[in-house]
């Protein structure tokens, strides 16, 4: 091993999610990356999560269980106690590619200048089918990523920064749900952070119907525009906002005509029982919402 490359500190957040936790260790485990510390945090999982991480404890730095106030919370757990000079965090439904810290290792040591890189990422069904290849633009800029609803941003559990960038920038906000990821990618490039992106496949994200963004399609994009406008790119994200705004008043007076006909209301008995319950705008985000661990784009 090249002693020159820089040690990682990676970080699995995790809340119920041992239908795929193993596989989401193992693949950091079998980097066979000597200079890595795993840390991995869960929420206070019911299920069998728990005795997935007992199984490999003795090749983690540290790891707990307790509840905790959401994903981003956990990461921010994690990456507290970590002390890599590389820095990532991956949830409990993504893994890494076969030699990627050792990928990502080299192209840090090839210049002291680069803060973050980032490589693509496949998106994949149950089936390994792959969904979506997301490769990531020859720069990333402030622009890009004010960009993000138009360009499809790029894949988190690709993206790996120095963590002197994190002392910079970091935490990750807790108050963002969904987004958090976009919102620290816009302060490291506001803090001039050094992007340097990499066609590599570095990491694979399980795409099913727990994760956040495809159970919140609309939350997600709103949750992205208001990071972005707070930031100050507004001018960035307000097309799709109106775009959006005007797709909810077509839609809401035609699903009234819907609802309010005859024929609605005698198979409504059937389509309570086979739908679940809408989350209402006044609503306060969901208990589930905060305490998932998923965030596949």
């Amino acid at each position: 091993m090249d002693a020159s490359l820089p040690s990682f500190s990676v970080v699995t957040p995790s809340f119920n999610q041992g239908a795929y936790l193993e596989k989401t260790i193992l693949s950091v485990l079998e980097q066979e990356y000597p200079n890595l510390e795993y840390i991995v945090i869960d929420g206070g999982s019911t299920d069998s999560s728990v005795e997935i991480i007992k199984k490999y404890e003795k090749h983690l730095k540290y790891w707990v269980s307790e509840p905790d106030r959401g994903q981003s919370h956990a990461i921010n757990k994690g990456l507290s106690v970590a002390s890599g000079d590389v820095l990532a965090w991956l949830n409990s439904d993504d893994w890494f590619t076969p030699g990627t810290l050792k990928k990502v290792g080299h192209l840090f040591t090839s210049s002291s200048e680069i803060d973050v890189v980032v490589g693509t990422g496949d998106i994949v069904d149950h089936a390994g089918r792959v969904v979506h290849h997301k490769e990531p633009p020859s720069q990333i800029t402030l622009e890009i990523i004010f960009d993000w609803l138009n360009s499809g941003g790029f894949m988190q559990p690709s993206t790996f920064f120095k963590r002197s960038v994190w002392e910079k920038v970091g935490p990750i906000d807790e108050q963002i749900h969904i987004a958090f990821d976009v919102d620290l990618w816009i302060r490291m490039t506001q803090k001039g952070s050094c992007f340097l992106t990499t066609p590599d496949l570095l990491s694979v994200s399980l795409r099913h119907e727990n994760a956040k963004t495809a159970a919140y399609v609309e939350l997600t994009h709103v949750d992205v525009a208001l990071v972005v406008a707070r930031a100050g790119g507004e001018r960035f994200v307000r097309g799709s906002l109106e775009d959006m705004a005007r797709r909810l008043a077509w839609c809401e007076p035609n699903f009234l005509k819907i609802i309010h006909h005859p024929l609605f209301r005698l198979l409504e008995p059937l389509v309570r029982a086979f739908t679940k319950p809408a989350v209402r705008w006044g609503d306060t985000v969901p208990l589930w919402l905060k305490k998932s661990r998923v965030t596949d784009p």
